[in-house]
């Protein structure tokens, strides 16, 4: 979805929507040049936007593509010079911010030049980080070797409020099932409780059902519609689903991004209507059919315009808004290190060098296209030498459209892919993408980690509780075991006989209790943390499929993108130890 960056204003001619949910956008963050180009005109067709926001040397960026678009070449640009005062208003699903840098380069927000105490070295800054605040490691990663820094916009620089631009975004994809779909005006009435779905979560598109599995693939909690599936048939449905590929599209879709909540809610909404009411769906519907006009439906809201304009009216409504990100951005910049905003809604093929996409320049004024080789202007067809921009530019305010990774690279400077670090909200869309294909470092932005990790301080007696219990039901468990085998093999007299079988009648009595006692608190500890998907990372004493995914792709996680700023920019991160099962009762974890 287009927006308004700091100290730039760029348009595109339509929308996208990010793989698994989100318009595209075009906000970098403050940026060190101010213009303010009218709309412009590259193409009729929806534009990928990949922008770039340079604070420290002439470089660019892309942005990733996103899933289910028609959008044309992706476009991105860089911006240098702080001036004295930048303003911005979004335009979409950005974030409103009214900050600049002033002669100093320090921030100003709302009158307030105060926002240096929001990083590491500023006086008064405490030397420990709250636990909610931490960048967590999963491979060592030494910011010393990182010469760039890339951010993705949704749900990373720009921190939607899920409780109005989810509901927004709800609101008028069931509108666009009622007008444009045929679905029955009933629909209208229907609300959305926005903290109902959780990501890591399933959708079997064929059965109507929403899972939530653990790292192995294995489904723990399992629903039909709102309804909770009994285990015997959770068991019979997936206790078989052992393929290393499975869970995946196009017969599932995943809910990996706080995009996906909404349209997850809706479709378990529709399998309920439509078990309640088959009569009343659109012919020839069935649970995968009815996902489809789901996914449809929301393309269109981001196709024409529908959330942007209910945005811009009032972004301080949907948008949270961050004093601490131009804190962060100068004191990368000031670090030697260039960062870069991407944003599109292109095809994957921008991120393949081996893509041949012509590298155009924007024109930022007119908004034509302008021949370039890797970047460099060329005579337009005809012309004998390179067009010019009408009013002269700093040497670093540049737009491009099109091209390929390579390209940022090149204007980048980026002579290894392990010199970028790319941080993102989306597991598909951000990290593994940038990680497996081009190599990038990554850090994974998780909003929800902040309240997880306040829950787990709070109940840990409550966790030691569960685990004493888990160890009272193996103890009380070998003891049956022992018996059975005596009285089934040892023969022992009479007398004794009685008295052991006895014993194991107490036994499973104890059993029983410990066993219930125990269930019972895993389910009280389970919604402590959701009432109905439990804790994110974890499903019983399991890491989720999401936790799993989490530590495969994300070199570091957190769950602000500002927390970046409680660190030194040249910090090594290092991961904790990893440990066996036979190391936790020796080293007494």
């Amino acid at each position: 979805m287009p927006s308004t960056p700091t100290g730039t204003r760029v348009r595109g001619g339509g929308t996208g929507r990010r793989e698994g949910g989100g318009p595209d956008s075009s906000y970098p963050p403050p940026s060190r040049c101010l213009f303010k180009p009218p709309r412009m005109r590259i193409t009729k067709r929806p534009v990928a936007a990949l922008c770039l926001s340079v604070l420290s040397s002439a470089h660019s960026a892309a942005r990733r593509p996103r899933q289910r678009t028609s959008a044309s070449r992706p476009f991105f640009s860089s911006y240098s010079s702080f001036p004295r005062r930048v303003s911005s208003r979004s335009v979409g699903s950005r974030s409103m911010v009214d900050v600049g840098i002033d002669e100093k380069g320090e921030g100003i927000e709302s009158g307030h030049c105060d926002q240096g105490r929001h990083i590491w070295s500023s006086p008064g800054c405490g030397l420990e980080t709250a636990m909610e605040k931490q960048i967590f490691c999963n491979r060592s990663l030494n910011m010393k070797n990182i010469i760039a820094v890339g951010f993705d916009m949704d749900y990373t620089l720009a921190q939607y409020k899920s409780e109005t631009f989810e509901s927004l975004a709800y609101d008028g994809t069931i509108k666009k099932l009622v007008r444009n779909l045929g679905y029955p005006p009933e629909l209208l009435e229907w609300t959305f409780d926005w903290k109902y779905m959780v990501r890591g979560l399933v959708l079997d598109k064929k059965r109507g059902n929403i899972l939530k599995m653990d790292r192995h693939k294995y489904v723990k909690v399992a629903y039909h519609g709102f309804k909770e599936m009994s285990k015997e048939d959770k068991i019979a449905t997936y206790g078989n689903t052992l393929i290393r590929d499975s869970f995946d599209e196009p017969d599932y879709a995943l809910v990996d991004t706080l995009f996906s909540l909404g349209e997850a809610y809706l479709f378990a909404q529709l399998v309920d209507f439509m078990d309640s009411n088959p009569g009343k769906v659109p012919s020839g519907k069935d649970y995968g059919c009815m996902y489809k006009d789901v996914r449809a439906a929301v393309d269109l809201c981001h196709r024409d315009g529908t959330l942007k304009q209910m945005v811009a009216k009032d972004p301080g409504r949907y948008i949270n808004k961050d004093s601490r990100i131009v804190p962060m951005l100068k004191m990368l910049r000031d670090s030697h290190r260039s960062t870069f905003l991407v944003t599109n809604s292109s095809k994957p093929g921008f991120f393949h060098e081996e893509n041949r996409a012509n590298l155009f320049e924007v024109e930022p004024e007119s908004g034509m296209l302008l021949n370039t080789d890797n970047g460099t202007l060329i005579p337009q067809v005809g012309g004998t030498s390179p067009r010019l921009p009408p009013k002269p530019l700093k040497k670093v305010c540049r737009v491009f459209q099109g091209g390929n990774v390579a390209h940022l690279h090149k204007l980048l400077s980026i002579g290894a892919s392990s010199q970028v670090l790319y941080v993102g909200d989306h597991i598909y869309g951000d990290i593994l993408r940038s990680k497996k294909v081009l190599g990038w470092r990554t850090m994974l932005v998780v909003p929800e980690l902040e309240e997880e990790v306040k829950l787990l301080r709070k109940n840990m007696d409550f966790r030691k509780m569960l685990r004493q219990l888990r160890r009272e039901q193996d103890l009380v468990e070998d003891k049956l075991h022992r018996l059975k085998w005596t009285l089934r093999f040892e023969d022992p007299e009479i007398d004794r006989k009685l008295h052991l079988s006895s014993e194991l009648h107490q036994l499973e009595l104890q059993r029983e209790n410990v066993r219930h006692l125990h269930h019972d608190a895993q389910r009280e500890y389970h919604q402590m943390f959701h009432k109905v998907w439990g804790q994110l990372m974890k499903t019983g004493f399991q890491n989720s499929r999401f936790a799993h995914q989490v530590e495969r792709f994300a070199c570091l996680y957190t769950s602000q993108v500002t927390n970046l700023s409680l660190y030194s920019p040249d910090k090594y991160y290092r991961p904790s130890e990893d440990f066996m099962p036979h190391e936790f009762d020796i080293l007494g974890l």
